[in-house]
């Protein structure tokens, strides 16, 4: 599989990486079956969060046997330095490792939050002092804002962002034309979340065993617009959803992956009449 720099970190990760929450609530068995699978199809870059049930749990096993060729990506919602702290030692535990690649504080939402993370006591010293120890050798944020993520950037030089970045959410939300650009010029290393997102749950909509909140693309010729549309910005590489399906989609995509030119992305977003931004710009 295709793989890009991250940053100026100087490792290098396949374009698709392997989002955690697949192996969620899956069998033992199932989970090692998932992760050899991806490492098979050229995955080197999973992704993982206490958040997502138990799939640190499941993915720790499952991904002992392929730690030392793999590049493993966690995070924290705690924002303050004890709390933070305290989460990446249980994560070690349930991963089955002595360190993390990259350690992302999650979900920065509000500045205030932002402020709070990377104020005294705040999850930042945890991050640093966990850097130092050799627990997390990367350190990074995810944002669902443009506005946590441009202030996490000007208060703490992180290694990389993770930020939605979807063809719909782009070109009808007008979301994310602020980050990108700002994190390449302070050599940050780039990742997507929700590049196969499609349209928010419809409000009575039954959407029992999917692990997303949002609807993704139903199909493979959606998927490879999603996916083409993604690795046309300046971006390391994208994580994909909690379905196999969506994951081998994803592979294929990255496989036939030519760039795709602005104005063709724009007309493309705008030619799926089901789809709508699940993030919009303010």
């Amino acid at each position: 599989m295709l793989k890009r720099p991250l940053g100026k970190t100087g490792e290098l990760l396949s374009v698709i990486g392997f989002g955690g929450i697949l192996v969620m609530k899956e069998t033992t068995a199932e989970a090692a079956r998932l992760v050899s699978l991806a490492v098979d199809l050229g995955i080197n870059y999973f992704d993982v969060a206490p958040t997502y049930g138990n799939a640190e749990q499941m993915l720790g096993p499952a991904l002992e046997p392929h730690r030392k060729s793999v590049f493993l990506a966690c995070k924290t919602t705690e924002r303050s330095k004890d709390g933070a702290a305290g989460e990446l030692r249980a994560s070690l535990g349930r991963l089955r490792t002595d360190h993390v690649d990259l350690y992302q504080m999650h979900g920065l939402t509000e500045p205030g939050e932002v402020e709070k993370a990377l104020g005294p006591g705040g999850a930042i010293e945890a991050f640093v002092e966990a850097r130092q120890a050799g627990l997390a050798r990367h350190l990074g944020f995810s944002a669902h804002t443009e506005e946590a993520a441009l202030a996490a950037m000007e208060r703490f030089p992180f290694d990389t962002v993770l930020f939605p970045l979807n063809i719909y959410s782009w070109h009808v939300g007008r979301f994310g034309h602020r980050v990108v650009p700002r994190a390449v010029s302070l050599g940050m290393g780039v990742l997507a979340l929700k590049s196969l997102a499609k349209r928010p749950w419809g409000k009575d909509e039954p959407h029992d065993g999917f692990k997303t909140w949002y609807a993704p693309v139903e199909s493979y010729e959606d998927a490879r617009i999603g996916v083409r549309f993604t690795l046309s910005l300046p971006i390391t590489a994208a994580v994909t959803p909690g379905h196999e399906r969506h994951l081998l989609w994803a592979v294929k995509a990255a496989e036939e992956f030519t760039p795709l030119p602005e104005a063709e992305s724009a007309q493309l977003a705008l030619s799926v009449p089901d789809a709508a931004p699940i993030f919009q710009a303010p």
